[in-house]
């Protein structure tokens, strides 16, 4: 666990917006021209050449072309000889070389040069020395520096404040750090320099994150981003994208931060900026280390240590050889990770740095406690725990090693006091993120925790407390949302108790519960009679059986007829233990985790009397908590009396060429409209059909609400996953309602049936489940959703939804209607009887 990867280069441009790509890249000809010339060059075009160089990628061509400068100038004019020497000092300070930066400028400069290049060498000079931890000269240089500025606000003024917010930052002052930046950022625009701005907005970022303000970190970013993009500013693009990556980390989306990540550390090795390679290389190792890769992160601390030991960056050194010591005690390698962490720990307090003292001490803890040496490992846990500097990151993980630790030492209560307060930080964390879009992942950070505390309570015999505290972690983003469950910024956990059997009741069906845990999975299964508790295989078991099970519905085999082994032992797996609870031709709710959210119950293949798919014995829906069911009763109750209002929006004029049309969609709208009487329905087919159409036809009006489109799933950002309609006007993306805009318009909504491939979404998030479109009609209010787990064929849906809109025509439920449906396909003797065709659509429920 590793968080100091602030920004670490400065710089300032001259250039007032960005220059064309030709200047950029006839740089180098043009200097070799001027100077092969007979008359005299023009240093300012020069100059200007090479810090176009500097700033758009090019360190090392622009670091020589700054000393040839020097070279050339140096006995024709001292003062600009002086600048291309400064210029080539801030170049080598972005290389990470700050040693070699203040060697060059060490001499003194010319009497009667400018006073500008006095404090820049001042400013320079300050910096370097902060960067290698010599504060107390970095405080003496700035001093001078700020005495020499000229009393009105010039782009210098804001060089040297921001000179001043980096000394803050590398001494753990964050608030001193944000108000010089902020300081600096204010003349900087005031000035119109543009890299001024860039690189303040870069570091308010940096600061934010290690406040831990994730939210916030990711807006400076984005906003340099867009500053970056006007520069064309490729060098400062890599530390964006490192230090968004790094937000989302923190913020448990690994697989954002995984691809952030890896196109920072492509981009800084193309750029020869080793410095942040090494950051974004060992960053690489912490995601693969989350998503339990082990040897893949290993490997990426590996490439960070000899990236690292090259530049001789002590600080990354200690980085990787701490992340090494964590991998290798998890990996079982006791000795090697004990020698790395005693490197570790050496480095740091040479250093006299306790944050990194602190992280080592944590993989410390952990070897002590692997090796069996309780005492250590309580001694060094504590001791990291009681210690201001510790971030949350360190509280949560020693607090959590700390409940173990207890379990281990057989003190239950002891044990049971840390998960709670372990639980209760990281909840505290959560409800800082101001936006749902970030409290989403957040759940990952807490996952190995609530799993963790769930098996402590059932192997405790206590079931009702397991399931509420497994019910609690479930569908948060969501239930905020709606009003049910409010973000509270305290450090006391207390889930409360759900009431099972009650919800079953109300809910008319029997609740199956499943929670994949690392080493032990289980299935509660609730009745309005009874809460029952099986213990499953670890996930490892289930997700891999699912996963070859979801590759066998696009077989051209029908599962049934080819008895697929698999189908058999999930439905022995997840089912078979509950079967004696569930009634025939009753309704069963399933409140999935992890991979489970991706398979279709229906599809299991029940053994006995004979081989068939379960769908014939039961009817299935989806929900993503007790919590919310209860919720979804309630309404369903209140809806009553709605009126039947149809909303159908489809048949989309094709935007590109990416979206093809629809043959079947015509028939299909045709077919819907026809079960509700024009006075109570709404169209919008071909040119009509646009996001806005939907947004302005006041959505919150109609009963059912029903798209036939084209969907896209987004992985990296499920709320960019959208419906495909026609364009409503020159903006490039005018033809996609996306999830996000979704969720803005309040619905009470009987049923949303989204008719397109991928409706359910693409991304499973820990605790909130798949998010995508239909998860933004539930947030958005709809009692009901149905949604697409893949492809879903054009020439069987048309028909699957007429018979399905019979049926609800008829006073069917939805979840009965879908079924009927699908149970018409299912047992006809076209090729629709695959589950291919039929079982793609999923309802969920629950708002």
């Amino acid at each position: 666990m590793s968080g100091k990867h602030e920004l670490r280069k400065w710089a300032r441009s001259d250039l007032r917006g960005a220059l064309s790509k030709f200047l950029w890249f006839a740089a180098g000809v043009f200097l070799f021209a001027v100077y092969g010339c007979t008359r005299q060059p023009d240093p300012q075009q020069i100059f200007e050449q090479v810090r176009l160089l500097y700033l758009r990628s090019d360190l090392v061509s622009a670091r020589q072309e700054a000393h040839n400068a020097y070279v050339h100038f140096s006995d024709k004019n001292l003062e600009w000889a002086w600048k291309f020497r400064l210029l080539e000092a801030e170049i080598l300070i972005s290389q990470g070389l700050s040693r070699e930066a203040l060697a060059l400028v060490d001499p003194p400069l010319p009497s009667l040069v400018a006073r500008d290049l006095a404090v820049r060498k001042d400013t320079l000079q300050g910096l370097a020395c902060a960067l290698l931890g010599r504060f107390s000269e970095a405080e003496i240089k700035l001093q001078s520096a700020e005495a020499q500025l000229p009393s009105y606000s010039t782009s210098l003024n804001g060089e040297v404040a921001r000179a001043r917010g980096v000394v803050k930052l590398k001494q753990n002052d964050l608030d001193s750090a944000e108000s010089y930046f902020r300081k600096s950022l204010q003349i900087a625009e005031v000035q119109h320099d543009e890299f001024l701005r860039l690189t303040d907005l870069l570091n308010l970022g940096a600061v934010a994150l290690r406040k831990e303000h994730y939210d916030q970190a990711i807006d400076w970013s984005n906003s340099a981003r867009q500053v970056t993009q006007s520069l064309a500013a490729d060098r400062m693009e890599e530390k964006i994208l490192g230090n968004l990556g790094w937000a989302y980390y923190r913020m448990g989306d690994y697989e954002k931060s995984l691809d952030l990540f890896e196109q920072a550390a492509a981009q800084a090795h193309n750029l020869g900026i080793v410095v942040d390679q090494v950051l974004w290389v060992n960053n690489l190792g912490l995601v693969y280390y989350e998503l339990g890769r082990f040897s893949e992160a290993e490997a990426y601390y590996k490439q960070a240590l000899d990236l690292a030991q090259q530049t001789q960056n002590q600080a990354e050194i200690t980085d990787a050889l701490t992340e090494l010591a964590l991998v290798s005690a998890k990996s079982g390698r006791l000795d090697s990770a004990t020698d790395f962490s005693n490197q570790a720990y050496a480095l740091a307090h040479k250093r006299n740095n306790r944050r990194d003292e602190l992280y080592t001490l944590f993989a410390m803890g952990e070897i002590a406690q692997r090796s069996g040496n309780f005492q250590r490992a309580s001694e060094v846990f504590t001791e990291i725990d009681n210690d201001q500097q510790s971030d949350s990151f360190l509280h949560w993980g020693v607090e959590h090693d700390l409940a173990r630790l207890r379990e281990q030492q057989n003190q239950p209560e002891a044990a049971e006091k840390e998960y709670k307060q372990s639980l209760g930080n990281l909840e505290t964390a959560r409800a800082t993120l101001e936006r749902e879009e970030s409290r989403l992942p957040f759940s990952a950070n807490a996952a190995a925790v609530y799993d963790d505390y769930v098996h402590f309570l059932a192997v405790h015999g206590r079931v009702g407390e397991a399931l509420s505290v497994a019910d609690y972690s479930r569908g948060q983003t969501l239930a905020e949302g709606l009003g049910l469950l409010r973000a509270t910024k305290t450090t006391s956990f207390n889930p409360g108790l759900r009431d099972p059997r009650g919800i079953a009741a109300q809910a008319n069906a029997t609740i199956l519960f499943y929670w994949l845990g690392k080493n032990q999975s289980y299935l509660w299964v609730v009745t309005p009679a009874r809460v029952e508790l099986f213990n499953l295989p670890p996930a490892q078991v289930i997700d891999d059986a699912v996963r070859r099970y979801g590759k066998a519905m696009a077989d051209p085999r029908d599962p049934l007829e080819a008895g697929n082994e698999d189908g058999i032992a999930l439905y022995q797996l997840l089912v078979e233990p509950a079967a004696k609870l569930i009634a025939s031709a009753s309704s069963v709710v399933i409140i999935p985790d992890g991979s489970l959210y991706s398979l279709s119950f229906e599809t299991l293949l029940v053994p006995q009397p004979a081989l068939h798919y379960w769908i014939d014995d039961v009817t299935v829906a989806e929900a993503s908590s007790l919590q919310l069911l209860t919720a979804s009763q309630t309404q369903r109750r209140d809806n009553q009396q709605q009126s039947r209002k149809l909303l159908l929006v489809g048949d989309p004029v094709t935007p590109n060429h990416d979206y093809g049309e629809l043959p079947g969609a015509a028939a299909e709208m045709s077919q819907i409209a026809s079960h509700f009487p024009q006075t109570q329905r709404e169209v919008y087919a071909r040119r009509a059909a646009t996001a806005a159409a939907y947004e302005n036809s006041n959505p919150g009006q109609f009963s059912f609400i029903h798209f036939v489109a084209h969907g896209t799933a987004s992985r990296l950002s499920p709320l960019d996953s959208a419906v495909i309609l026609s364009k409503s006007s020159a903006e490039e993306d005018s033809f996609k309602l996306y999830a996000r805009d979704i969720v803005g318009y309040p619905l009470h909504a009987e049923l949303v049936t989204i008719s397109t491939c991928y409706g359910a979404g693409d991304r499973t998030f820990s605790g909130e489940g798949l998010v995508g479109l239909s998860w933004a009609f539930l947030r958005a209010g709809s009692h009901n959703v149905i949604g697409a787990l893949w492809n879903v064929s054009d020439e069987s849906t048309p028909g699957l939804m007429d018979r399905m809109y019979a049926e609800l025509q008829n006073g069917k439920r939805p979840e009965d209607a879908l079924r009927t449906a699908k149970l018409s396909l299912l047992h006809s003797q076209s090729v629709f009887r695959k589950p291919l065709y039929w079982a793609a659509f999923q309802l969920y429920t629950g708002s």
